[in-house]
């Protein structure tokens, strides 16, 4: 079966892929690493406004200023990249979700308690 996706699901993927190629080689802010990923962009249906997920490894509040304040160049190159009748206008959200998933991770390994290898413990012949 053929899988539909609305316009909007469509741009989303475009300026993500578009943005992380940005971030990574154009801007040149010093408070936005070429570390950023763009996780995921959600458009609004009438196309009016983005929101930007992204992670980096030191998410830290220069960051999110640095990401808010290159917003207007990146609008920018995505019309000039795009063929878009109006450009989103952007909104950065720092995605937490890597961190819980690490978090979480941690605490089900020191929950469980350590397995022993049973190759280790066997003698041989």
């Amino acid at each position: 079966m053929v899988k539909e996706f609305s316009r909007s699901d469509r741009v989303a993927e475009q300026i993500q892929r578009e943005l992380a190629d940005l971030l990574q080689f154009e801007v040149k802010d010093p408070r936005v690493s070429s570390m950023v990923t763009v996780t995921e962009v959600e458009v609004s249906g009438d196309m009016s406004h983005a929101k930007v997920y992204y992670t980096a490894p030191q998410g830290t509040p220069e960051l999110q200023k640095g990401l808010e304040k290159t917003a207007g160049f990146l609008r920018s190159q995505l019309a000039r990249r795009l063929l878009l009748r109006t450009v989103p206008q952007l909104h950065f959200v720092y995605d937490a979700s890597i961190d819980r998933g690490m978090r979480i991770a941690k605490l089900i390994d020191e929950a469980l308690p350590p397995v022993a290898d049973p190759d280790q413990d066997s003698e041989p012949n």
